[in-house]
């Protein structure tokens, strides 16, 4: 229907064109896709989280909300996904030979092509159709003194003053890039990626925004969790059916712990959180340069992660304060659980803990009535944001460019329909690995397994959490959707792997007897 309209309207717009002699300004929305870094499906405040988030929030009540929406579970390979609309290997992996990026395409349609933050893929972006770059091109960095690898424009950049901050910089970067797109042509839309590095590991905060949070996570991550749940059942995100998933076998009770164990994790969730929390002001600002700029009604904004949250535990150097550009803090799985809720596992698992992501769109010109401040059970993956540029951009997808000779048949499909209050025609299957991580998901199954061991089957629609393995009841479900995950894995993502055994034990049911991982 929306593009429908488009239409409608450039028909009118070229009419009035020829009529007049007077070029017509370009009606095509301008796209703003942010990706934020080791972020937890609950960790945004309409997903559930007490961390203050209230410009996101915001864009979530002018916009929608995704319940059933899918990452890659890892850094890397969800970034090509999202920039492709292929799966990571079919795209050529890190080095996109298969693949063709939002930006060549949008650049081609006639938009203007930015982005900041983080690249963590081959070449630089500059060399993948963005016109202009600012950020650094390594999976992690320190985020008061940044690294040897920041780049602006291709060119190195290292004029870090006493007062630098990433994700301050990023969006800074941003504005002046959107400043120099409108003054050469206002009407030509934009495309802007902004790929947060926060809250990726290290956890480096600006003091104000740890000291926002401190002492407030001296409950502990059981209350947190319970709460964040609660809150989740609350706004309708989840149904309640679905119960919450143990804390895992590995993670004690809070009050177990010694009164220093627990002083220093609630200080660990307090930078974590005040990292979030930047990320909001920062959101904010830009909202404020849009409305400014005329240019919020016609912007479509999404805002996704790569992947669950981090349960690696890599910190050194925690005698620094963690606004010390010398300290490298990190939290553990105890924190990263309350991150997932309601979900079971972490980054790199392709159990929901993984791969469930939140993500907003927001857009109050392109968003219908009936969708606004709706959450929608429509399941979508971080390829469909290549096919949605493509459709919003009335252009075409390349079969082949000067860089691709031959570019592999788009995976992602449009989320327009969405938008638009529609049912659109989804997804056969979603195909996601990662290592010996693997899953499909098809309708109401989820055929997963967890490092290399037995597949495992969830009815995804009646248990999200995937408490209820069965397996063993629907024998031909496992074994349909196993020939499919390695067809897949063979013909489309180039990744095939041997077949697994699938009466082996998962480490997960050797420990914890069921297949939560539960603890107490």
């Amino acid at each position: 229907m929306l593009r429908f309209l488009f239409s409608i309207l450039g028909l009118g717009l070229l009419l009035l064109t020829s009529a007049t002699g007077v070029s017509a300004p370009d009606s095509r929305p301008n796209i703003v896709i942010m990706m934020v870094d080791d972020l937890g499906f609950s960790d945004f405040g309409c997903y559930g989280s007490e961390i203050e988030t209230p410009h996101i929030d915001a864009l979530a009540a002018g916009g929608l909300r995704f319940r059933d929406f899918h990452s890659t579970a890892k850094c890397h390979s969800s970034r090509v996904s999202l920039l492709t609309g292929l799966y990571c290997k079919q795209a050529g992996d890190r080095k996109l030979s298969r693949g063709v990026t939002i930006a060549e395409v949008l650049q081609e349609a006639g938009y203007s092509t930015n982005m900041v933050g983080k690249w963590h893929l081959d070449a630089e972006p500059t060399d993948r159709g963005f016109q202009r770059y600012f950020g650094h091109l390594s999976g992690a960095t320190n985020f008061f003194t940044g690294d040897d690898n920041f780049r602006l424009n291709g060119e190195k950049w290292d004029d870090f003053d006493d007062d630098f901050y990433t994700t301050d910089a990023f969006i800074d970067w941003g504005k002046k890039f959107l400043d120099e797109s409108l003054a050469a042509d206002a009407d030509q839309p934009f495309f802007l990626y902004i790929a947060h590095n926060a809250p990726h590991y290290p956890l480096h905060v600006r003091e104000e925004d740890y000291r926002k949070y401190e002492g407030r996570y001296d409950t502990g991550w059981d209350a947190v969790r319970a709460q964040r749940y609660q809150r989740q059942l609350d706004m309708g995100l989840i149904p309640e059916s679905w119960p919450l998933s143990p804390r895992p076998q590995l993670v004690p009770a809070w009050d177990e712990m010694t009164d220093d164990e627990r002083a220093w994790d609630a200080r660990r969730m307090a930078a974590f959180a005040g990292m979030v929390d930047r990320i909001d002001q920062t959101t904010g600002e830009l909202i404020d340069y849009l409305k400014a700029k005329g240019k919020l009604d016609n912007t479509l904004i999404m805002i996704c992660a790569d992947n669950g949250a981090c349960q690696f535990d890599r910190t050194k150097d925690a005698e620094f304060e963690p606004w010390d550009a010398r300290s490298y803090w990190c939290y553990d799985t105890g924190w990263s659980h309350v991150g997932n809720t309601p979900y079971r596992l972490h980054k790199q698992s392709q159990h929901n803990g993984g791969i469930c992501s939140p993500m907003i769109a927001h857009w109050p010109a392109g968003i219908s009535e009936e969708a606004v401040g709706s959450i929608t059970t429509q399941r979508g993956h971080l390829v469909d944001f290549m096919a949605t540029c493509v459709d919003l951009a009335e252009t075409e997808y390349p079969k082949s460019t000067e860089r691709v000779s031959a570019v592999d048949p788009l995976t992602g499909k449009s989320l327009v329909p969405i938008f638009a209050g529609q049912q659109r025609d989804g997804h056969e299957f979603l195909y996601q690995v990662f290592s010996s991580n693997r899953a499909i998901i098809r309708g109401k199954w989820k055929l997963v397994s967890h490092k290399a061991t037995r597949w495992e089957l969830y009815d995804i629609e009646a248990d999200g959490t995937e408490l209820n393995d069965l397996a063993s009841e629907h024998p031909e479900v496992v074994e349909e959707l196993s020939a499919l995950w390695h067809e897949t894995a063979e013909k489309v993502d180039r990744s095939p792997q041997k077949p697994v055994n699938s009466s082996k034990v998962s480490p997960i049911l050797k420990k914890s007897g069921n297949p939560a991982g539960g603890g107490k």
